[in-house]
């Protein structure tokens, strides 16, 4: 896997940070671990989008950053959990290493 799919997958775990504290900060130390997360995660996202389709990258990027959030709501805050939910979580994740293998696989593949 190169560096930039790499970031890809790092930027969607900032991205879950920063989505969560949207919805959950209420101080000023959790509010400012959501700005950088959210800095980190947009820094990665666009340099990954230097070297890959920016299609690509943001659909796997917004995919993964997506499943992560439900996830870790239903972990950490006690989110319901539904089969109907996790059959559409799984359904997204193989759309998302579906478009990682499609890129991986294709013309698309990493400029430098």
């Amino acid at each position: 896997m190169n560096r930039s799919w790499i970031f890809i997958f790092i930027g969607a775990l900032f991205e879950v940070i920063w989505v969560i504290g949207f919805k959950h900060a209420d101080d000023m130390i959790s509010w400012g671990a959501t700005v950088v997360s959210l800095v980190i995660s947009f820094y990665l996202v666009i340099t990954a989008s230097t070297n890959l389709p920016v299609g690509t990258v943001y659909a796997v990027f917004t995919g993964l950053g997506t499943v992560g959030t439900v996830i870790a709501e239903m972990v950490l805050f006690d989110e319901p959990v539904k089969l109907a939910k996790l059959l559409l979580i799984a359904m997204l994740l193989v759309g998302v290493f579906g478009l990682k293998w499609v890129a991986g696989s294709s013309d698309l593949k990493e400029v430098a």
